[in-house]
C-alpha cells in the first residue's frame, strides 16, 4: 500500500497490501491461481532460486495473491513481515518447529485452546520439547515455570475459552531475561483491539479462520514477526514443511480483513449489552467477559486492550443438562465450533474444542464442565437478546432431577 502520511486502522484495513493492479487496474487484488511462475530466461530463474533476484517460482515459496494478505496484516498489526498459513495449526506447528528443539522447554498458557496442547504434550514431547502448562493471568507462575532451558513463552490473551487476561509486557520482561522469546496468540482480539508489538512481544500469531476472514468460510493462520533473522527461520520452516495457504484462500481472507473494523465493532457492541443481560438472568451462575467489572483481570484488559471484545463465556446453574438444553433450544446461535464470523456460534469446549485435554487438566485449567462459550455475530443485539431469554426462561422453568457427565453434551 502506498502511504503517504499515518493512516488509521479502518482504513488500513480497507487499503493494507492493496495496490490496483498494474496489468489492468483492478482495485480488488487479482488471484494468482497458478502453482508455478515463468522465468524470461534460464540465467533468471537460477537468480530467483540463488536469492539475487526477488521474483515468484513457485506458489509454495511465494505468491502475490498470498504476499498482499502478509503485507495487510502485518500492517494492522504495527509493522514486521508476515507468513500466511494453510490453518492456525499450521501456524502454531510452523512457530514450535522452528523455536523449539530437543532439551528446549516452553511455558505456555494452561487454559490455551485444545489442540496446542496437545501438540505439545503428545507430539513434541516425542521429540525431546519439554512444556509447563500454568495460569498466565499471574505472572509469578510464568516466573516460576521459567527454566534454564526455556526458548519460548507462549500466550493466549485473552485465553481459550476461559477469557482469562495475562499481561504481555510483564511476560515480555521475564521471557527476555530468561534468553527466550514471547508468542502471543492474538485471536481472539485482533489487531484492532490489542497490539502485542507494542508490549514487547517477539512473534504475533492468529488463526485466520475467525475474526480477521469474518465469514467461517476460510481454515487459515498468520504469523508476524519483526526480527529479519526469525523471520528467515520461520519462513524456512514453513515452506519445507508445506503448511502454506492457496492463493484463493488468502485472497477471501483478505476480503474479509476489509471489513474487519466495522465486524468488531458492531459485534463489541452487542456483546457488552448481552454480557449484562446473560448476567442478570436467574438461570445463569457466572458470565465473564472482559467488559465487565467482574472479569478477575479486569483493570488489566483496560490498560492493555483498545475493547472488551466479542466473546463472552458463562455457566449455568444447572451446569451440564441445563447448558445441553440452552444450545438445544436457541434458533438464531448456531450450535457450531470456531468463532469471529458474522454469525453468533455457541458451543461447550469441554466435550468439543477441549476435548482432548482430558478432564483433570481442564479442571486445573479453569474450563468447567458446564462453560459454554459464546462467540457473538454482527446480528442484532434484539433479535439476539430475544433468542437467548426465550431459551434461558424454559430452562429456568425446567425442574433438572440430574446433572450429566460432559461429554453427553
Amino acid at each position: 500500500m502506498k502511504k503517504h502520511h499515518q493512516t488509521g486502522f479502518d482504513t488500513d484495513c480497507i487499503h493494507a497490501g492493496s495496490d490496483p493492479d498494474k496489468l489492468f487496474g483492478g482495485v480488488s487484488v487479482p488471484i494468482y491461481q497458478s502453482s508455478t511462475f515463468a522465468f524470461e530466461s534460464a540465467a533468471q530463474g537460477a537468480a530467483r532460486f540463488s536469492g539475487t533476484d526477488n521474483g515468484y517460482k513457485y506458489t509454495r515459496l511465494g505468491n502475490p495473491t498470498i504476499a498482499a494478505l502478509e503485507e495487510a496484516v502485518a500492517t494492522l498489526e504495527g509493522g514486521g513481515k508476515g507468513l500466511a498459513t494453510a490453518s492456525g495449526m499450521a501456524c502454531i506447528s510452523t512457530l514450535f518447529m522452528a523455536t523449539l528443539g530437543q532439551g528446549m522447554h516452553v511455558v505456555s498458557t494452561d487454559s490455551v485452546y485444545g489442540p496446542t496442547r496437545t501438540l505439545l504434550e503428545r507430539e513434541f514431547s516425542r521429540f525431546g520439547v519439554e512444556s509447563t502448562f500454568v495460569d498466565s493471568s499471574d505472572l509469578n507462575n510464568v516466573k516460576r515455570a521459567i527454566k534454564p532451558n526455556t526458548k519460548l513463552v507462549y500466550l493466549e490473551t485473552p485465553a481459550n475459552p476461559t477469557l482469562s487476561i495475562s499481561d504481555i509486557a510483564g511476560a515480555a520482561k521475564l521471557a527476555h531475561a530468561a534468553g527466550a522469546l514471547l508468542a502471543v496468540d492474538n485471536t481472539f482480539c485482533s489487531p484492532m483491539l490489542q497490539r502485542p508489538f507494542e508490549l514487547g512481544a517477539d512473534i504475533v500469531l492468529h488463526s485466520m479462520t475467525k475474526f480477521l476472514n469474518g465469514h467461517s468460510d476460510v481454515v487459515a493462520g498468520m504469523l508476524i514477526v519483526r526480527d529479519q533473522a526469525l523471520y528467515a527461520q520461520l519462513k524456512g520452516v514453513l515452506v519445507q514443511m508445506g503448511g502454506t495457504i492457496d492463493p484463493h484462500q488468502a485472497w477471501l481472507v483478505l476480503r474479509g480483513v476489509k471489513t474487519l473494523a466495522m465486524r468488531v465493532r458492531q459485534a463489541q457492541e452487542t456483546s457488552m449489552k448481552l454480557a449484562v443481560d446473560l448476567g442478570k438472568h436467574p438461570a445463569i451462575a457466572w458470565v465473564k467477559y472482559p467488559g465487565l467489572p467482574s472479569h478477575p483481570q479486569y483493570d488489566l484488559g483496560r490498560k492493555q486492550m483498545k475493547g472488551p471484545g466479542s466473546m463472552i463465556s458463562f455457566e449455568l446453574k444447572d451446569g451440564v443438562d441445563a447448558g445441553r438444553m440452552l444450545m438445544d433450544t436457541v434458533k438464531l446461535c448456531i450450535l457450531a465450533v470456531s468463532l469471529g464470523g458474522v454469525e453468533t456460534l455457541i458451543q461447550h469446549p469441554a466435550s468439543m474444542t477441549h476435548a482432548s485435554m482430558g478432564p483433570k487438566n481442564r479442571k486445573i485449567a479453569g474450563i468447567t464442565d458446564g462453560l459454554v462459550r459464546f462467540s457473538v455475530g454482527c446480528e442484532d443485539y434484539e433479535d439476539l437478546r430475544n433468542d437467548l431469554m426465550e431459551a434461558l426462561d424454559k430452562i429456568a422453568a425446567h425442574k433438572f432431577t440430574h446433572n450429566s457427565d460432559a461429554q453427553g453434551i
